[in-house]
């Protein structure tokens, strides 16, 4: 699981779960276990997170059975729907995973370490990438600066087909979530009108 801000680096990160864990799982286990010091957001704001995260304060899930990847919208007109247009947003994330993906092909391809220098590789790798970000002009992110639609293609994990969604679990803050969903929504539906 990780966490990424508007400038493309990544502010948490949670690893060494086995492939097979949920996502959920994962989840709660960073966010309510204090030793991992997890950023929640702060009153009144939240994060974007993906279909396989519960709905709750503070954690807008999107809609689910909706298409939100860039590349559902390329080669024909922009879809205008009454639903939460996530597609900018998401893209933060996507491009971030897609250049520390095309910068450490070591992640596409890890050679059968132990699980300890697994780990390390991945966290190693996650501080480089913010480590370049934020201390030298470099091609992968000012190509995505210029334009701000490019996601590396060959990177992209498209979980945008299966619901995994947890609308279920938690209903109360699920119910205050899906509010402010509903509330974006129609903002952005009235201000396309």
């Amino acid at each position: 699981m990780a966490t990424c801000d508007f400038d493309m680096c990544f502010t948490f990160i949670s690893i060494g779960w086995e492939g097979s864990a949920h996502d959920t799982r994962v989840f709660i286990n960073a966010t309510q276990d204090s030793k991992f010091n997890f950023p929640h957001p702060p009153e009144g704001r939240y994060y974007l997170v993906d279909k396989g995260y519960p709905c709750r304060k503070g954690y807008l899930v999107p809609y689910s059975k909706t298409r939100y990847h860039q590349s559902h919208f390329k080669g024909s007109p922009r879809i205008i729907c009454k639903k939460l247009s996530t597609v900018h947003i998401r893209s933060y994330i996507d491009r971030s995973f897609g250049i520390l993906k095309k910068r450490f092909k070591i992640l596409g391809t890890m050679p059968k370490y132990s699980v300890q220098t697994q780990i390390d590789v991945i966290m190693t790798t996650f501080a480089l990438h913010n480590y370049i970000r934020n201390s030298q002009e470099d091609i992968m992110f000012t190509t995505m600066e210029k334009y701000p639609n490019y996601i590396p293609r060959d990177e992209l994990h498209d979980a945008s087909n299966h619901d995994t969604s947890t609308d279920g679990l938690f209903e109360g803050a699920t119910n205050e979530m899906k509010f402010v969903r509903n509330n974006i929504a129609t903002l952005i539906w009235n201000a396309r009108q």
